[in-house]
């Protein structure tokens, strides 16, 4: 099968064929219809996270079609439409037990540590696959198993009540279904900072209040914004200095600042004046549960989290095609989210 792989960081992915690999007991082989590209793989490329062996498969955004089984799962899984949960962990250490699966001590993901979705199909355990409903897209399915999913689990670390103002930096893929999901887990009002003009234009249309970056201080204009009052919640999708150090300076008594956004820079902070007086949580949050990817089909389902706004192009399994998208991440000037579609 055709496969767009990594051979080596910091060079461009390349063209390559690889074998499909036929399903063992307890797993699926699942012909790919659609997979997302995030601006993690644009990181994974540059060398910010290590990889597993390469050559190596990116792309851990994936949707498709069952279409070879192994022993024990039943024949009538061939022909589900499917969006697959890209962690594949153990399922019986502490850590997976407790529901804590991100930290499994056997864990691997799917297009950072093992083969992924950029290619024509893809072999994973059954229980990875979560069904998805005919009503919603392929390309929807896949943004949803990454960035739709990562920014739930950031707002649920985030603790985010009803009645609670919410601040996102960061209107990418991420943060469109950031913005949804806050407003359906009840929070009060959305800010929504960017530098995009077409993103915050996204993000208004979305019900959130656009906050543009380049007009001077997020800070100061979300402060006026609230009577003073700064948000009880933000989130970070963006991984630079100044948005992470805004993330926790807006923050209300008490307020958590959740950071999602790769990144390897340094966070400088006040101690007594930033977290340690105004009693402010500095929170990390990373990948999300399988549970939570039955959540997000719920949400899409009941019409609180519509994805059309979040898949803003499609490229075809060509290396040199995914490689644009990645320089593009890279630099700043990309869409909310393209989906390779084979």
């Amino acid at each position: 099968m055709r496969a767009v792989q990594m051979t080596a960081v910091g060079q461009p992915l390349e063209l390559r064929y690889a074998l499909a690999r036929e399903p063992a007991a307890g797993e699926v082989r699942v012909r790919i219809r659609a997979a997302g590209i995030c601006h993690s793989d644009a990181h994974y490329r540059a060398g910010l996270s290590a990889m597993g062996p390469m050559p190596i498969t990116l792309g851990h955004e994936i949707a498709g079609v069952v279409e070879r089984v192994g022993g024990g799962v039943g024949a009538g899984a061939v022909g589900d439409r499917v969006c697959l949960h890209y962690l594949l962990t153990c399922g019986t250490c502490a850590n997976c037990i407790a529901g804590r699966e991100s930290f499994c001590v056997r864990g691997a993901m799917l297009g950072h540590h093992v083969d992924g979705g950029f290619a024509e199909s893809i072999t994973v355990p059954a229980r990875n696959a979560v069904l998805l409903p005919d009503a919603i897209p392929f390309e929807h399915g896949a943004v949803m198993m990454c960035s739709s999913a990562t920014a739930l689990h950031a707002l649920r670390r985030g603790r985010l009540r009803t009645g609670e103002t919410v601040a996102v930096f960061g209107c990418g893929g991420l943060g469109v279904s950031a913005v949804q999901l806050a407003r359906a887990l009840g929070a009060r009002e959305v800010f929504a900072v960017d530098l995009a003009p077409d993103k915050l234009a996204l993000a208004r249309t979305l019900g959130a209040v656009p906050v543009d970056a380049r007009d001077g201080d997020p800070v100061a204009a979300i402060r006026a914004a609230t009577g003073g009052a700064g948000a009880d919640v933000t989130l970070d999708f963006v991984g630079q200095p100044a948005t992470m150090q805004a993330a926790v300076r807006v923050l209300a008594p008490q307020g958590r600042a959740v950071l999602v956004g790769l990144t390897r820079a340094k966070l400088e902070l006040d101690p007594y004046r930033e977290i340690l007086g105004p009693e402010a949580e500095l929170i990390g949050s990373n990948d999300h549960t399988l549970g939570e990817l039955h959540e997000l089909i719920a949400f899409v389902q009941r019409g609180q989290l519509d994805l059309s706004h979040a898949v803003t192009a499609t490229v075809p399994l060509d290396a040199a095609a995914i490689n644009r998208v990645l320089d593009a991440l890279e630099q700043g000037r990309a869409g909310v989210r393209t989906a390779v579609v084979p």
